[in-house]
């Protein structure tokens, strides 16, 4: 008979020799303070997806929020979830690399209304309340009428963010301007200094309050929401995390809304999926900006509503329909 092999010790690394001296701790606190290779339990990953091993003792290599890859045993990674600290850290900071903009075809808009209603389910409000609405828009009395959504114009010098006491709104780096129901305190000076009227107020008990008690909150989500504070459009960050387009968006039937990354100066129609030049497509249709004047660098960008595909007045629907 031979000699048995012996079974050989993986090669003890920084983060491995943290897990094996206290492993209960790691997962526990999520947490490697003297560690260069980890920043908190931010630690171990985002959106990471693995099948568990068969072998006990095997390592995958994970790539943390701070860009660094290091391994980790597999039984650690199974199951893991991000606590309120960490996802407070991540909401803050956004995507690296990413600046998002958005832009609206009013030409294209017959208030179908469905951007709505996945705005509302996803972040779980009641039919009276918007982070989206469509106002009906007119010129002059010899111009035709057209519908305009209008969300929240994540501006890149946002008033809302400079008036509030409490670091509660705050602007990112990759674009959205988001709302921290954690920190709000409900004095309401961001929706007095909007001039966009883009915020609303919850003056009752959150819909679903009871259904999502005890969820860890999302910033990207805003979910649960807490009765007196502020909520908003978020231009859907939960979604831009998993590279999908927002919520309403996506949603929209009549290819109205196109979105992308500045950066790679590139936007994608929710409905067709084309992607096109945003430069281009703002420079041949007359893009601007909502209320430009005031300073506030808005990031939604709308096309005017010309050779639009329906006759607004054939189309309109009752006034019972809709709410402005």
């Amino acid at each position: 008979m031979g000699e048995k092999k012996k079974n050989k010790k993986p090669e003890e690394t920084e983060i491995q020799s943290i897990v094996e001296s206290s492993r209960r701790e790691f997962l526990k606190n999520a947490s490697i303070t003297g560690a260069a290779v980890v920043t908190g339990a931010a630690a171990v990953i985002a959106g990471f997806r693995h099948e568990r091993a068969k072998k006990k003792g095997e390592y995958v290599k994970v790539l943390t929020t701070d860009n660094k890859l290091v391994k980790v045993p597999v039984e650690e990674v199974e199951g893991y979830q991000m606590g309120l600290k960490e996802l407070q850290e991540r909401g803050r900071v956004g995507i690296k690399g990413k600046r998002w903009i958005w832009v609206i075809d009013l030409s294209k808009c017959r208030n179908a209304r469905k951007c709505i209603e996945a705005c509302q389910s996803a972040h779980h409000l009641r039919p009276y309340e918007y982070h989206i609405n469509t106002l009906v828009m007119q010129e002059s009395v010899n111009t035709p009428a057209y519908f305009m959504p209008k969300p929240c114009q994540h501006c890149d010098n946002p008033p809302c963010v400079s008036v509030c006491p409490v670091d509660a709104t705050f602007k990112r780096q990759d674009g959205p301007v988001l709302i921290d129901n954690e920190r709000c305190i409900g004095c309401r000076f961001c929706m007095a200094a909007c001039p966009y009227s883009a915020r609303i107020f919850h003056w009752q008990d959150p819909k679903d309050a009871e259904t999502d008690k005890g969820k860890e909150y999302n910033v990207e989500l805003n979910i649960p929401q807490r009765k007196g504070t502020i909520s908003k459009c978020l231009m859907s960050c939960d979604r831009l995390r998993e590279n999908k387009l927002p919520y309403c968006v996506s949603s929209c039937p009549n290819g109205v809304y196109y979105f992308g990354d500045e950066n790679e100066d590139a936007v994608t129609n929710g409905t067709t999926k084309e992607t096109v030049r945003l430069s281009e497509l703002l420079e041949k249709n007359g893009g601007y900006r909502l209320m430009a004047e005031l300073g506030t660098k808005p990031r939604i960008y709308y096309l005017p509503p010309k050779n639009r595909i329906f006759d607004f007045e054939k189309d309109r629907p009752e006034e019972k329909d809709f709410i402005i």
